[in-house]
């Protein structure tokens, strides 16, 4: 199994951003990273009047899309619960590193995204799997590492030492 390691905190923080900023730092130092984005509701990547959007409308459990460039597969839950994060893990090609966005109470290593300004509580306190508040204020968070936000090579270097540590 590869490392995994979360991203965690309300919507409009930044996370989608930083994760964006963390990829290419990551995957130039060597590192073949994966991204899990748990999306919430009724999110749909296809469109209505697309084959593969018609196909599954006529009752398709799987449809998979496939091209040059990429390939994608669409699973469809009908009346099934979602998946775990464990269970989506096992999906994944091999890689060196998952980057999870979402999953706020998964019991992975996971580093807080914080913004005063969204004005919302803190998880850490809750949530024993923190191991690092990243946020753009100055702030004490019990013993906990606190990240500048802004600074996506110094978060890119804490994940990476975390997993030498492990």
């Amino acid at each position: 199994m590869p490392k995994v390691f979360g991203f965690a905190g309300f919507s409009g923080v930044g996370k989608t951003t930083l994760i964006e900023q963390l990829l290419p730092i990551l995957i130039g130092k060597g590192v073949r990273v994966s991204v899990i984005k748990h999306a919430h509701h009724d999110f749909d990547i296809d469109r209505p009047g697309k084959d593969s959007y018609r196909h599954r409308e006529a009752g398709a459990y799987e449809v998979l899309i496939t091209a040059n460039k990429r390939w994608v597969l669409m699973h469809e839950l009908r009346d099934e619960a979602e998946p775990t994060l464990e269970e989506q893990l096992t999906r994944l090609s091999p890689c060196d590193l998952v980057i999870v966005e979402g999953f706020k109470r998964a019991d992975i290593p996971k580093i807080e995204i914080w913004r005063e300004a969204n004005g919302k509580p803190m998880l850490y306190p809750q949530d024993p799997n923190i191991v690092a508040v990243a946020c753009d204020a100055e702030i004490e968070c019990r013993g906990l590492p606190v990240l500048p936000l802004n600074d996506p090579p110094t978060i890119a270097q804490f994940i990476l030492e975390h997993f030498l540590n492990d």
